[in-house]
């Protein structure tokens, strides 16, 4: 471990919230370089929660978020395998911080399999009417509406978003750091979000 000082343990912990030792490792490996490391402690993340996603998740915590003077509230379900790990205050932050997400962000569901046939339909004829409008051959179209809509699908799911506190990384990224730090498999089983006049 050559090289590396506390200061940058402190700040690589600081910014990806991985442990001392897996910070000391991840800045050894690379260099030193702050930038290789994060990208590094995140790819080992996603292996720990790949190794962990056949496991049985019963416990959990239902969060809520309220905004905007009770305009905008939410309600998130988050499971956990342990009744421990769903005690932490590191999970109870985890939970609240999905559910501030999804407040701002307003995603259409989870994943793509999570987004209703009537929205998708909805978008696919806003697409096609845009794409006639602009003059484009009917042959074109098509490849226009999909490509329009995939990234519609992408940016309307949850875990495609990028996190609001820190864009750089997904809420996906953002999950599979915290299944690295509790060494539990995690999930977002579901949410509601209720605005007013909705």
């Amino acid at each position: 471990m050559a090289g590396v000082s506390a200061a940058m343990v402190k700040e690589l912990r600081e910014k990806t919230g991985a442990g001392i030792m897996d910070c000391k490792e991840a800045l050894a490996e690379c260099g030193t370089d702050i930038e290789k490391a994060t990208d590094f402690l995140r790819k080992k993340g996603l292996a720990t929660a790949q190794k962990r996603a056949g496991r049985s998740m019963s416990e959990g915590v239902v969060e809520s978020y309220i905004h905007m003077g009770g305009k905008l509230g939410v309600m998130v379900e988050v499971n956990c395998e342990t009744d421990f790990v769903a005690k932490t205050d590191d999970f109870r932050a985890f939970a609240r911080d999905i559910a501030m997400h999804i407040a701002a962000a307003c995603p259409a569901g989870i994943s793509p399999e999570d987004v209703p046939a009537e929205v998708i339909e909805k978008e696919k004829e806003i697409y096609r009417g845009q794409a006639l409008e602009m003059g484009k051959p009917e042959q074109v179209v098509d490849k226009i509406v999909q490509g329009k809509l995939d990234k519609f699908i992408k940016d309307s799911c949850l875990m495609n978003q990028g996190y609001v506190k820190n864009p750089e990384m997904s809420v996906t990224d953002y999950l599979n750091e915290m299944i690295a730090k509790t060494g539990e498999n995690i999930t977002i089983r579901r949410f509601a979000r209720f605005q007013l006049g909705d």
